[in-house]
């Protein structure tokens, strides 16, 4: 294999690129990047860049020390069109073409946007360019902010526009926000985070569309109902980007299907991050973006699927001043029991706690508010039995 190409200077993209140096790959080695910057950390654009407490430079996830020892060909600022799967030739939105070995597809996600045409002052955030127009339009003085979608970005966004000393409204279509990462008894004291910092929570409703002809004025609710708004924020999740990939021969079900190895159908053809639907699985989350390269650069390299891995899954959030870390996952009817630490109110006591999620007898999941350390110690001993589980799971040796 003498050219890889990692088409996604995301995270997830910049992981694999270092995986395949890492593995051995001393080849040509290009990244295709559709925005113009070099790789960021997207956390941070819904929390301390937004509040102003941290600048771009703090985003930059390489520097020239990093970026010598990929000695990449780095093509930024061009989109990906189309995948041939026969000559394994990705075509570009210039008429360029590039003519690789291998491929690695790393295209990530984009917001999901309200149908129909919107008026100024309505935004998502998901790029560096999204976060920069929104932090401009926080500085103009208090404004009137509607947030749409009480999901993680949603919640960090209103929680820096309340730090900001903006009136802020949630709302979200679901009964409580987070409910199916968290399940009720937790979504609960989600929902009791944002009541206590006075930001107005509205579930069970949606969203008709935002009112103004030019700039945006009011928000118009499913049930009738209208908000004032100066500003609107969306944050109701995010679409894989596999347009580009229409007629590669791939199969697309909401992202890239992928074996537990991250291999696709196509011979020398991965996908990891936000695109990829690893063994069933989609994952949006910066563990994920970090772990699957190693697996599927493996794939990659050896032409076949040679390991897989399976993480217990992992995910933080920081809302109004607290850290939220879960690892696991749940289902309806687990057991929740808070084991550690208070809640007042139903929402987190000053020493914060962890909850663990309980099924058949043994603990499945963890959610920690402000307790790091002991959420560090749970999140190990989930790894160690799911390595059991996988372990006794399979075939005895003959």
């Amino acid at each position: 294999m003498r050219t890889v190409t990692v088409v996604g200077a995301s995270l997830a993209g910049l992981y694999a690129a270092r995986e395949l140096r890492a593995q051995g790959f001393d080849g040509r080695l290009v990244i295709v990047g559709d925005e113009p910057h070099r790789p960021y950390d997207r956390p941070p654009l819904s929390k301390d860049f937004l509040t102003g407490r941290a600048d771009e430079s703090r985003l930059a996830l390489t520097d020239a020390e990093d970026r010598t020892a990929l000695d990449a060909e780095w093509l930024l600022g061009l989109r990906a069109t189309g995948l041939d799967p026969r000559t394994r030739t990705v075509r570009l939105h210039t008429g360029r073409t590039l003519t690789t070995d291998g491929v690695v597809i790393a295209t990530g996600a984009r917001a999901r946007r309200l149908p129909g045409p919107t008026p100024a002052g309505c935004h998502t955030l998901r790029t560096l360019d999204d976060a920069r127009a929104l932090r401009t339009a926080l500085t103009g003085g208090p404004r009137r902010v509607v947030v749409i979608g009480g999901g993680f970005i949603g919640a960090e966004t209103a929680s820096s526009c309340a730090v900001l000393g903006h009136e802020v409204t949630v709302v979200e279509a679901a009964p409580l926000p987070l409910l199916p990462q968290l399940g009720p008894e937790m979504a609960a004291v989600c929902a009791a985070l944002h009541r206590r910092a006075g930001v107005r929570l509205l579930t069970g409703t949606g969203v008709a569309a935002p009112r103004g002809p030019r700039t945006v004025t009011a928000v118009d609710l499913a049930d009738g109902r209208t908000l004032p708004a100066d500003l609107v924020v969306t944050g109701i999740g995010a679409t894989p980007n596999t347009d580009w990939l229409a007629g590669s021969g791939l199969p697309l079900r909401d992202g890239v299907l992928c074996d537990a190895g991250g291999a696709t159908p196509l011979p020398q053809v991965v996908a990891v991050g936000d695109v990829a639907r690893v063994d069933g699985v989609r994952s949006e989350h910066w563990a994920a973006a970090t772990l699957q390269p190693r697996t599927a650069v493996a794939s990659l390299l050896a032409g076949h699927t040679r390991e897989t891995g399976r993480p217990v899954p992992y995910f933080w959030s920081e809302q109004y001043g607290s850290r939220l870390q879960f690892a696991g996952s749940h289902r309806d009817g687990d057991t929740v029991r808070v084991t550690e630490g208070t809640l007042v109110d139903g929402a987190p006591g000053p020493d914060g706690f962890l909850a663990r999620y309980e099924r058949d007898g043994r603990t499945v999941a963890v959610l920690a508010v402000d307790r790091p350390k002991p959420f560090t110690r749970a999140r190990r001993e989930l790894g160690r039995e799911e390595k059991q589980e996988q372990k006794d799971a399979e075939p005895a040796a003959i």
